[in-house]
């Protein structure tokens, strides 16, 4: 459920603080996820972070995986530069530790919006340099009531050389009020996480507004 987020943008023009909670069903790997999202803005730019809990009925708390990431930005400059650092750990293997710098931009309303950064991507123990580029997106289809929203992925893990990765989680929520949404999500992944095939995983989920 990695940074299911993203809605950061959106929130750049409805509040300079909010979190969520969400609860997923994977069908796909038969398992429950968690997610805890926070944003907050300030006259200096924007951070961003979120966890994900990975729960499997025979071994508990199968993983976990956190990201943080700071955009500094004022009113006159045109772009943000951006800072971020991911990590992980499963049962099996853990997620490569990674710290990107790059530059952000973004633009946005109440009906829709956008975000994208491309920076250099600094992996613990990396031979070679990389990259990663991100976009994120939001739609109001139904005002107050149906989003269109989700964040496209792609970045390289020992340099152009070596397998690109591919990672993107379309969402769609039904807002039952201004606390409670319905909905989910498609994971769209290639080469991530140790599976090198492209894979399709459907979720529903619950999101609980604070």
């Amino acid at each position: 459920m990695k940074k299911l987020i993203t809605l950061f943008t959106i929130l750049v023009t409805v509040t300079v603080t909010s979190q969520n909670f969400q609860l997923h069903r994977d069908f796909e790997r038969d398992h429950f996820t968690t997610t805890f999202e926070m944003f907050k803005m300030d006259k200096y730019g924007s951070t961003f972070t979120f966890i994900d809990f990975d729960y499997n009925a025979a071994v508990g708390t199968g993983s976990a995986y956190y990201e943080i990431a700071r955009v500094l930005k004022t009113e006159k400059m045109p772009v943000g530069l951006h800072v971020e650092y991911n990590a992980g750990l499963s049962n099996a293997f853990s997620f490569n530790e990674a710290w990107i710098f790059g530059a952000n931009y973004s633009k946005g309303g109440a009906k829709w919006g956008f975000s994208t950064y491309a920076g250099y991507k600094a992996f613990t123990g990396a031979g070679k340099g990389n990259f990663q580029v991100t976009g994120t997106w939001y739609i109001n289809l139904i005002e107050n009531k149906l989003t269109f929203s989700g964040f496209a992925d792609l970045w390289t893990e020992n340099g152009l050389s070596d397998k690109t990765v591919f990672l993107s989680e379309p969402q769609l929520w039904y807002h039952l009020n201004k606390s409670f949404s319905i909905g989910g999500e498609v994971e769209l992944a290639n080469n991530f996480a140790y599976e090198f095939e492209f894979k399709v995983r459907p979720t529903l989920g619950i999101k609980w507004n604070i």
